[in-house]
């Protein structure tokens, strides 16, 4: 094979790939940007102030509903902690917010299969207990509030222009009143285009990578990585060299579910891909992040906590789903060459991508546009109402403040 036949097939998969979860991505974004729009920042700071297991189940709830890229949603938790939230509630809402959000949900669906999807859900309750169990256990006051100092200095990591802007609707009345508003309309476009800003690098990496993995791979080297020889062996491997991977390939955020399905056809144990897909969160460039943000030390703390409670809930899913007999008998993940074809998915892709051009279209008509080249500003610091300040120059543009971008209302 030639090296451009060799780029094209990898292209082609990715293309392929790319076709099949479109509508998907475009959906799920429409609805966390619905719930951001109504849901006010300060007030999910007020929800997350201790760690009992009512604020956590809060956390996990606000989280799953503020979908965020890992990034983004890394820089989220830093703020609601320097705001007031406590340690490991901030962290709960950050596992939330980029494993337990309705496109991923989707994605893993149509590309691997639906069991995935529960498997996530099932799975993602469990490595927030284990991380809450581990925090109250190993991590102690003097370590959080070195923590805080640490956050409080404002040190700059990725997407801190987009974690500092609250573009919740500021107006009253009922939930419907409010969406059904033109300042609803624009709240919604705001986000939405935002969001997909934030998330789109990391898509159309993990869909190269995913790609390139599918095409010049062979299922040799993955079956004798995971142990595909041996069943037992292969499922209690799956999980520990599942977020390994993942943390090596720098892929996050809803990008690693496509690369995730290669590893599947691969031979991957069920656990594994489980496990693969909650270490978005301690990939390297986040490790970094971390270690600006809260310290060494709590890095290294947040790094073992994560990587143990993904682990053990990956082979709590493993061995349940296996006694209920919910693992996939065949590995046929949707990574190949399909085409285009007049199907369901082509006719949701289109409807689809009209509601994103229509929310494309009011984004910039609302004077969203210099949104854009704020998202990796600086952190901004909090104001008096809870919205970020002049320092990181974005509570402007909040739908929650005072004004809106022209042509906002």
């Amino acid at each position: 094979m030639t090296v451009l036949a060799a780029i094209g097939h990898a292209l082609a998969e990715a293309g392929s790939m790319t076709w099949q979860i479109t509508w998907s991505l475009i959906l799920g974004f429409t609805l966390s940007a619905i719930v951001q729009a109504v849901v006010r920042r300060q007030t999910v700071v007020a929800m997350l102030g201790d760690d009992r297991p009512a604020t956590l189940a809060r956390a996990t709830g606000l989280g799953a509903a503020s979908s965020s890229c890992s990034y983004a949603a890394v820089a989220l938790a830093r703020s609601l902690f320097r705001q007031g939230a406590s340690f490991t509630a901030a962290m709960v809402f950050e596992i939330a917010s980029t494993n337990l959000v309705v496109e991923l949900g989707i994605i893993l669906a149509l590309l691997i299969g639906w069991q995935f999807t529960l498997a996530e859900f099932v799975g993602g309750p469990i490595m927030i207990v284990g991380v809450a169990v581990l925090f109250r256990i190993f991590v102690r006051q003097r370590l959080i509030e070195a923590a805080r100092q640490q956050a409080d200095r404002g040190l700059t990591g990725s997407m801190e222009g987009h974690a500092a802007m609250d573009m919740s609707i500021a107006s009253g009345g009922s939930f419907w009143r409010r969406l059904g508003s033109r300042e609803g309309y624009t709240a919604v476009s705001h986000i939405f285009v935002m969001e997909w800003a934030a998330v789109i690098r990391d898509v159309v990496i993990g869909l190269l990578i995913a790609g390139a993995v599918g095409a010049w791979v062979p299922d040799s080297f993955w079956q004798r990585l995971f142990l595909t020889s041996q069943p037992l062996a292969a499922k209690l491997w799956g999980p520990l060299i599942g977020p390994v991977i993942s943390v090596l390939s720098f892929v996050c955020s809803i990008g690693n579910v496509p690369l995730a399905a290669v590893l599947w056809n691969g031979g991957i144990s069920f656990g594994g891909v489980v496990a693969f897909i909650f270490a978005d969160l301690i990939i390297i460039p986040i490790l970094l992040i971390y270690r600006k943000y809260y310290g060494t030390k709590m890095m290294l703390v947040v790094l073992g906590t994560f990587y143990a409670s993904m682990v053990v809930a990956a082979y709590i899913v493993e061995f349940s789903f296996g006694a209920l007999g919910l693992i996939p008998a065949t590995r046929d993940a949707r990574v190949g060459e399909t085409g285009l074809q007049w199907n369901y998915t082509t006719y949701l892709n289109i409807i689809f991508l009209l509601l994103a051009a229509a929310l494309l279209v009011r984004f910039f008509r609302s004077g969203g546009g210099p949104m854009l080249k704020m998202m990796g500003g600086g952190p901004g610091e909090p104001s008096e109402h809870g919205q970020p300040g002049s320092h990181g120059q974005h509570g402007h543009h909040g739908h929650g403040g005072s004004a809106l971008p022209a042509g906002g209302r």
